[in-house]
């Protein structure tokens, strides 16, 4: 598995490395690699405690208006009917 992880220096201290959710854990070491290190162990620690990644598909369900789109293309009366908006909406200025 790979994650992203942010390595930045902490003054007198060295360096902190954290994580990103799920894993907003983080560590400290004197190097970068030490830093690593201890991140690394921290997150093998929560999945031997019994924590798990697992992709949940959730469907998003369609759009109810989508049936309605384009419904009047072919309607001769359309054309009309945006005309009469039109005329009221410059009426009520």
């Amino acid at each position: 598995m790979e994650i992203a992880v942010l390595i930045e220096p902490v003054p007198g201290k060295g360096y902190r490395a954290h994580g990103g959710e799920p894993f907003a854990l983080e560590a400290e070491g004197r190097t970068k690699e030490e830093a690593l290190q201890k991140l690394r162990e921290l997150i093998a620690s929560r999945i031997e405690g019994g924590a798990e990644l697992v992709v949940l598909n959730v469907p998003t369900g369609e759009n109810p208006w989508i049936s309605f789109a384009g419904m009047f293309k072919d309607d001769p009366l359309f054309d009309d009917w945006q005309a009469a908006i039109a005329e009221r909406r410059e009426g009520a200025e």
